[in-house]
């Protein structure tokens, strides 16, 4: 080997926020201890560009994330305003809205506790309750407004699955200490004038205002939707997946509490709209609030006017901000020297909480993946965007899930998401054949499906999927099982909720006392 191929690798990552930080903290945690391959990551980022500042919600990948880049779950809440998320509930999603009569369902975090759990929900009676308050008790601690996890229990454990709501913006700054001061990552604050290419588009360098022209081995672009390198430098075409996912354009607004003990809810509402849906997340000062619309289906008159009515008087005099999306993916997340993270590589709208997951996802990957020899990344690279453009595509099946299983007729954006033609042929395959029969999953054997067997259940049977379960036979001895089942739920709920507190309660306490380490 020769001498140049043991000087350490060096990667550049271009632009900060949560994608820039993830994966300077990922890198970071990969190479700092690291006794084998050397690898210095240093990360770039404009004094004069602010973060979008939305993505506040998580999943519960993000508690494994946290406690692998060694962090705090205590001084993660304290210093991103973070409040508990045990699902997302669902409202007027299933049917065209009565007025004064919402209907919802949950998308738990919890995973069923039983098997065949959707086989006995159907044949039993589904309208005696929900599918997700039939296999989990999280739904009903979700409604009572309950934290998941009490005070006795260590960091990242808890009555039930958790994930987050957070402050996007704080979080970036949670993310660059730990990556500067825990993994050595060096940080510049300087702005990119330049980028240098050569004939085949593989990076050469990047020249900046006060540090001059800084070279790398590898370039990560987290430059966001303006994907300065991967897009403007290298010339990688996007993936435009507008024709299956409709909404492009969100109106977004933080609200302030009009009163400082007011419940915190502990999951994020999705609330139906004419053209698209309204997030609300609770945080400890304030909760942000957004309609994410299809532009094709509204005017941004008509967006705001449907936002305000939602907002009443909380949202009197407060300036919305429109924030335009490109829904979809990279052609080559990996292209020569230079990956791109973030939304400089794909999104495909908040539903779902995709945008954190899939920025955490695809940084871990690039730190597991990365080459351990400058001849290797070309053939890394062919992998890890195999494997990324698969992610993408399963994504946004589960997305467009939600508005295909809908019933809602009253607009035409519900109409036209039913269509056969915006509708990937994986999707309609599946749900073709469930039908006729229960998910399995063996239909989900990949690990990089992101959503599971489990979450689809929980989106399908929320939504009164119909599923011809005629042939199967459920046995007495199966029924009888199943009630017993659903009578030991019901008294775990009755004694869990003695235990749990109210959510805004087990916050307070939380940022009072911290979170046990034992």
């Amino acid at each position: 080997m020769s001498d140049n191929s043991k000087r350490p690798m060096k990667v550049l990552i271009v632009g900060g926020g949560t994608a820039g930080w993830l994966a300077a903290n990922h890198l970071g945690k990969k190479f700092s201890a690291s006794e084998g391959l050397s690898v210095e990551v240093t990360l770039i980022e404009s004094p004069n560009i602010p973060n979008i500042g939305v993505g506040e919600g998580t999943v519960p990948m993000m508690r494994d994330t946290l406690r692998y880049l060694g962090i705090d779950e205590g001084d993660f809440i304290r210093q991103t305003d973070a409040t508990f998320k045990q699902s997302i509930k669902f409202i007027n999603w299933t049917d065209n809205p009565q007025p004064d009569n919402p209907t919802y369902y949950h998308h738990l975090f919890d995973y069923p506790k039983w098997d065949n759990s959707a086989l006995m929900w159907l044949n039993e009676s589904a309208e005696s309750t929900s599918y997700a308050n039939s296999v989990s008790p999280q739904g009903y601690f979700a409604d009572l407004g309950l934290g998941p996890k009490t005070m006795t229990q260590p960091q990242y454990q808890g009555e039930t699955s958790y994930a987050y709501h957070l402050d996007a913006n704080k979080f970036s700054v949670l993310l660059r200490d730990n990556a500067v001061k825990r993994f050595g990552v060096s940080h510049i604050l300087d702005d990119v004038t330049d980028v240098l290419v050569d004939d085949a588009k593989q990076i050469q360098s990047v020249t900046t205002v006060n540090h001059g022209v800084l070279e790398a081995d590898l370039y990560v672009d987290c430059t966001g939707f303006s994907a300065r390198l991967i897009e403007q430098a290298c010339e990688v075409p996007f993936v435009d997946k507008g024709d299956v996912l409709f909404v492009d354009t969100a109106l977004a607004v933080q609200v302030p509490y009009e009163q400082s003990d007011t419940p915190i809810p502990c999951f994020t509402l999705s609330t139906a709209q004419e053209a698209g849906w309204i997030w609300d997340i609770g945080l400890t000062e304030r909760r942000g609030v957004g309609y994410v619309y299809s532009s094709r289906h509204s005017t941004q008159a008509e967006a705001e006017q449907v936002l305000r009515k939602y907002l009443g008087t909380a949202g009197d005099k407060l300036a919305l901000r429109k924030i335009e999306m490109r829904i979809g993916y990279r052609e080559r997340a990996w292209h020569q020297n230079c990956v791109a993270i973030g939304l400089s590589a794909g999104f495909v709208e908040p539903l779902e909480a995709t945008g954190l997951l899939v920025f955490d996802v695809t940084s871990r990957m690039l730190a597991e993946c990365f080459p351990a020899h400058r001849d290797a990344m070309p053939l890394v690279a062919e992998q890890f965007n195999r494997r990324i453009t698969h992610t993408w595509d399963k994504v946004i099946d589960f997305i467009k899930l939600h508005y295909v299983a809908s019933k809602r007729s009253d607009s035409q954006f519900w109409l036209d998401n039913r269509q056969t033609n915006t509708i990937p042929e994986s999707l309609q395959q599946k749900l073709a054949l469930w039908r006729y029969q229960l998910p399995s999953r063996y239909e989900f054997a990949s690990t990089m499906e992101i959503f599971n067997l489990e979450n689809y259940l929980y989106v399908l049977y929320g939504m009164d999927f119909d599923t011809d379960i005629a042939p199967w036979t459920v046995t007495d001895a199966q029924q009888s099982q199943y009630q017993a089942q659903q009578a030991q739920l019901q008294q775990y709920v009755q004694a869990a909720r003695k235990q749990l507190l109210p959510h805004r309660e087990l916050i307070a306490r939380i940022k009072q006392y911290g979170i046990s380490k034992v």
